[in-house]
């Protein structure tokens, strides 16, 4: 089974070569945003829980999406691996997913980390803001702290998969299908 940790800063490209990825490898994207939606427009009994906790304005704890994420995968047996785009985002919960997949008799196989400059992060955030309708895509300073809070936080979760040498730095410059093909030099070596 092939397991691909998709990683990088907002603007990075995830979602775009996610897509890509996903549909040259025939894998199952696991977004815990779309889970969470999809939980709670369903409301599951994780739905039901993760709302107290969001009508709440708080984070949904990780031992719920974790749940989550281990329905999406029982439910999705037969499938040739996974995307994670979006999950980790702490060393507590990629050991946590660890934790999941060994129990599935599965492992994640590499994190690939999109690699962009950081002005390149903020254009393609400013003209995603344009099209997408999204808020937190328009404003810059709103940019510069998401991009802050991913450099502080989530650095711990690449020094977690490179310890494991699941680590794979990925450059996120260039055109979309130079990205991708990167990634798959990356997936196929």
């Amino acid at each position: 089974m092939l397991n691909i940790v998709l990683f990088g800063p907002p603007g990075a490209g995830k979602g775009t070569q996610s897509t890509k990825v996903i549909e040259k490898y025939n894998l199952i994207h696991l977004s815990t945003g779309d889970i969470l939606r999809a939980e709670l427009a369903a409301k599951t009994e994780l739905g039901i829980e993760a709302k107290k906790y969001m009508d709440a304005g708080e984070l949904v704890p990780d031992e719920v999406v974790i749940g989550m994420i281990s329905s999406k995968i029982d439910e999705n047996k037969d499938s040739k691996g996974f995307v994670f785009d979006g999950f980790p985002r702490t060393q507590k919960q990629a050991l946590a997913l660890d934790r999941l997949l060994k129990s599935k008799n599965t492992a994640i196989s590499m994190m690939l980390s999109l690699e962009v400059e950081h002005n390149e992060l903020i254009k393609r955030l400013l003209n995603r803001g344009k099209d997408s309708g999204r808020a937190d895509d328009r404003n810059s300073e709103v940019i510069e702290k998401r991009i802050k809070v991913y450099n502080s936080e989530t650095t711990p979760v690449i020094e977690y998969y490179d310890y494991q040498n699941k680590y794979k730095s990925i450059a996120g410059m260039g055109t979309i299908d130079e990205i991708f093909n990167n990634l798959c030099v990356a997936i196929e070596s």
